[in-house]
């Protein structure tokens, strides 16, 4: 009987969340990434620099940096349903407004605004995972709600590529319609948000009493850890030192992606869009099955590290392929997949090793510090490339820095903080 009541409360738990907070995610992640396509037309535009332009795209992480903390712990506060509705609502205006940018100052002083009020979103659901989701079923419900990641690349690359080309309609430059109208979305889910989500298990009327009462049970179960435990705790700095050299790699690619596609094939802006897709969808399936099996047999070291050296080929590959199009969207597809593979373990290793009261500023301490590297990595991009005109040198750079991760993920001490 107990085993029944475990499949369908979690049964339902899924189908109540994931789903939504799959598409807010898709939102969120395009309205932070779709500058990438706009720089196709925008830096030419505007004038912009690689340097420029990689600053630009980097310093959306110095706000995401400083604020995350303090807007998950907000949530702690005030509860899931309203805090995520806020912010959902806050960034969706801030993209769209990015079609204002005039130069680099209105371009930093936007993309800092928006990571501002982004920096809550992950993190807080990461966190909210912790109130619906056992430790045992967690990765596979983080790598669900993360596959929105390559899923947002997929849906965005041909949509940003279609929009660049409605240049001049209503007086408006192509870039400037892909910030308009792919921030409209988020202000639309963000209201729906203060309807679907449920703060607790113990309120959710969707869900049967005797659903509720196991969930709160199994939850409480678990135990919680503190803050300071966990700060002192070495697991935590290992973590965020792995994070920061994931995100780093990752954001460094992703946000330069479309160009240098553009650079190695020539092609239109649309065929770039069209083509951008094809890492995503293969890294799509890949993460739902590296973390449906790392919680099958509940290892999480392993399942972090080998999508990382996977990573580190794969960054290789792409600088030996530059001249070749179809060479190169191989090889960055090997780095999709495996930056995506390596995220619901991840997770499903920090949230149960850290615990539960822990995580409101453990997680999102992990994911702020760690994302100083979504700083660094398109900057370098950009200085590299305008020091020696190429891609190359920046991406053996992530290469190494993506087998240090993975040698880094092993050496993880999986010693719980003390309650």
């Amino acid at each position: 009987m107990t085993d029944l009541l475990e499949r369908d409360t979690l049964r339902r738990v899924t189908w109540r969340l994931i789903p939504f907070l799959f598409l807010v995610f898709i939102a969120n992640y395009l309205d932070r990434v779709n500058v990438s396509f706009a720089a196709l037309q925008m830096n030419r535009d505007l004038g912009f620099s690689a340097t420029a332009y990689g600053l630009g795209a980097g310093i959306f992480f110095l706000g995401y940096v400083l604020f995350q903390v303090p807007s998950s712990l907000v949530l702690a506060r005030v509860g899931a349903r309203r805090w995520i509705g806020a912010i959902t609502i806050a960034w969706g205006l801030v993209a769209s407004s990015m079609m204002l940018v005039r130069g680099p100052t209105s371009f930093y002083v936007l993309r800092f605004l928006l990571g501002v009020v982004e920096a809550g979103f992950f993190p807080g659901v990461i966190l909210y995972f912790t109130y619906w989701f056992p430790a045992a079923a967690r990765a596979h419900a983080v790598a669900r709600f993360m596959t929105a990641i390559p899923v947002a690349q997929i849906i965005g690359g041909p949509i940003s590529g279609w929009l660049l080309g409605l240049g001049g309609h209503a007086g408006l430059a192509g870039w400037q319609w892909v910030f308009l109208l792919e921030g409209l979305p988020s202000i639309v889910l963000g209201a729906l948000v203060l309807v679907i989500l449920t703060d607790r298990p113990e309120a959710a009327r969707w869900l049967s009493p005797e659903a509720r009462a196991w969930l709160a049970d199994q939850l409480r179960s678990e135990g919680p850890g503190s803050l300071a435990h966990a700060i002192a705790t070495p697991i935590l700095w290992q973590l965020i030192v792995v994070w920061f050299l994931m995100v780093l790699v990752g954001y460094g690619q992703l946000l330069w992606l479309p160009q240098i596609i553009k650079g190695a094939s020539g092609l239109s802006d649309l065929a770039v869009g069209l083509l951008s897709t094809a890492p995503p969808l293969v890294a799509a399936v890949a993460m739902v099955r590296i973390a449906a099996h790392s919680d099958r047999t509940g290892e999480r070291r392993l399942h972090v590290a080998v999508p990382t050296f996977v990573t580190a080929v794969g960054f290789a590959a792409t600088a030996a392929t530059l001249r070749a199009p179809l060479l190169a969207t191989a090889a960055l597809t090997l780095v999709a997949i495996g930056i995506a593979g390596s995220f619901g373990p991840f997770w499903g290793l920090a949230t149960s090793t850290l615990g539960a009261s822990a995580a409101a500023g453990g997680i999102a301490l992990v994911n702020a510090i760690g994302n100083i590297g979504g700083f660094a990595g398109p900057y370098v991009v950009g200085l590299v490339k305008d020091a020696t005109g190429s891609f190359a040198g920046s991406l053996l750079t992530f290469a190494a820095l993506a087998g240090i991760a993975g040698l880094l993920a092993l050496r993880l001490r999986l010693a719980r903080p003390p309650n």
